[in-house]
């Protein structure tokens, strides 16, 4: 099976985008699922579906034709399906504070239910083996991030706390729940906990293997978007997941010559230059901003024409190996860059704000430093089988 995520900014694009690429795909023979991650879904918008059509009863995949099914994930549906004994607690808790039944109902919907929820749909197609592929229309970067981080995140809760606290709560639950005013959550909510780790299992490195899982930036030629699709580029790679590919969407044309977009042709050109720079070896496609909104089946198939052409295919696998890592050894923080055809005598680099600059004869790669490391300098590096190894440390 194959797992495409699509990733950016809001309002850059990428549920039309991951919504042409389902339908690439499903035109090359994949039985496809295109999924919504973002709590705000505008998935059944883009193929101009009634939601009243869309949003029935069953919780199931809607299907577009015979090898292409689109899917939001619905909380009110999950919390029930899944989150039930976890919901009623929280919502019982709420209700001591005062808060009427409605306004505790949508508090109890935690942050990250709706992520957990999409990566358990995930993980039962892959056991199921129901589709070839799965593209992910992720929420906007932040969003995004904690959809990432949350099987890692899990996995040391279930091993360090989880066994912990069920336990000393079950030991002292009958006296607490004689003095306190809340009660303390029942073994049934720690049992929903477990189940729902449970149908996560494997998750994890599921969206970490190169061969499953890629990563397509989307952003447009503006520089505040650009900075979010770098800090994007590098936390997704801090957090294993390759990054195969960034699309910058609506890009004025060259038919467009009038005056008036003469300074927006201009700043267009510098950005996109900065973005052909920053990312390479990634490879960066450009599509231009069309005349028109992009939206029902058509339109979107006219959309993959131009991502894709005829033949293109969105699954294959054309990166499996991170441009650079990021990793903390014996005290100091490091830096691993792939260098396959450079030599010592090539190498240069330096600090520019929270980047290292790192120039390899005319070539000049920009990489973004995580938080931890942007306020750190580079010391010492050294070029051994073809990685080169920068140490970071303070100035």
């Amino acid at each position: 099976m194959r797992i495409l995520l699509f990733s950016g900014k809001g309002g850059v694009g990428k549920t039309s985008l991951a919504a042409a690429t389902g339908l690439q795909l499903s035109r090359l023979g994949y039985r496809t699922l295109v999924m919504s991650v973002d709590p705000a879904h505008s998935l059944a918008d883009a193929f101009d579906l009634e939601t009243s059509l869309f949003h029935g009863k069953t919780s199931d995949p809607y299907p577009i034709d015979e090898r292409l099914a689109i899917h939001e994930v619905n909380i009110q549906k999950e919390i029930k399906r899944h989150w039930r004994d976890i919901s009623s607690y929280v919502i019982s808790v709420l209700r001591t504070t005062g808060i009427n039944d409605v306004e505790a109902e949508e508090l109890a919907i935690l942050p990250g239910m709706e992520e957990l929820s999409a990566m358990m749909y995930v993980n039962q197609f892959r056991r199921e083996q129901r589709y070839d592929a799965i593209v992910l229309d992720c929420a906007p970067t932040a969003e995004s991030m904690r959809f990432v981080s949350m099987p890692t995140t899990l996995e040391w809760y279930m091993k360090h706390i989880f066994p912990f606290q069920r336990g000393i709560v079950r030991a002292v639950r009958p006296l607490a729940n004689r003095v306190s005013p809340i009660e303390l959550p029942t073994d049934s909510y720690f049992a929903n906990v477990q189940s729902l780790f449970g149908k996560l299992e494997g998750i994890g490195e599921l969206l970490e293997n190169p061969k499953i899982t890629s990563v397509r930036l989307v952003t447009n030629p503006e520089r505040m978007v650009l900075r979010e699709t770098e800090r994007a580029f590098v936390y997704f790679s801090l957090h294993g997941l390759a990054v195969d590919g960034v699309i910058v969407n609506r890009v004025l044309p060259t038919e467009v010559t009038d005056d008036w977009f003469q300074e927006w042709r201009r700043s267009q050109a510098k950005i996109l230059e900065e973005i052909e720079a920053y990312f390479a070896p990634v490879p960066v496609k450009r599509l231009p901003l069309f005349t028109h909104e992009v939206l029902g089946r058509e339109r979107l198939e006219e959309l993959a024409r131009a991502l894709y052409g005829e033949s293109d295919n969105p699954a294959a696998v054309t990166r499996t190996e991170a441009p650079y890592t990021f990793s903390k050894v014996d005290g100091h923080y490091e830096v691993r860059l792939q260098l396959p055809f450079a030599a010592k005598g090539d190498v240069g680099l330096f600090k520019k704000g929270d980047e290292l600059v790192v120039e390899i004869g005319t070539l000049r790669r920009h990489i973004g430093l995580p938080t931890s490391m942007a306020g750190l300098s580079p010391s010492r590096a050294k070029l051994e089988n073809r990685v080169l190894t920068v140490e970071m440390k303070e100035a």
